[in-house]
């Protein structure tokens, strides 16, 4: 009858250790991504330049101030629509070293008019 009760607990225990270990590993996860909030309005993205590590996840997090604008930058293969009134989220993991343009796809005419 012992035996059974120490086996009883040794697989209560297991199974515990188990859970645990799956929520560590989620938080850690979690933990280790790189959270990057960007703002975007006409002919402007804040910050302008954005820095990651080669295979370290990132999350940006966009806001439009004003319309629908649209991140793209082909060179890393993501893109995504920015909605006004929302945070929009875009995961990636970076797996190449450099400096990458991104661009607003979505037209909203042709540049800042400069003063006269």
């Amino acid at each position: 009858m012992r035996t059974g009760k120490i086996a009883v607990l040794l697989v209560a225990l297991t199974i515990t250790g188990f859970f645990v270990g799956t929520v560590l590993q989620c938080a850690m996860a979690q933990e280790a991504k790189q959270v990057i909030q960007v703002t975007a309005k006409k002919f402007e993205y804040s910050p302008n330049v954005i820095t990651v590590k080669k295979g370290v996840p990132v999350v940006l997090e966009f806001t439009s101030l004003d319309k629908l604008h649209g991140f793209n930058c082909p060179a890393l293969g993501i893109r995504t629509d920015i909605n006004p009134g929302k945070v929009n989220k875009l995961e990636f993991t970076p797996q190449q070293v450099g400096a990458f343009p991104f661009h607003c796809d979505n037209f909203c005419g042709t540049g800042p008019m400069p003063l006269t």
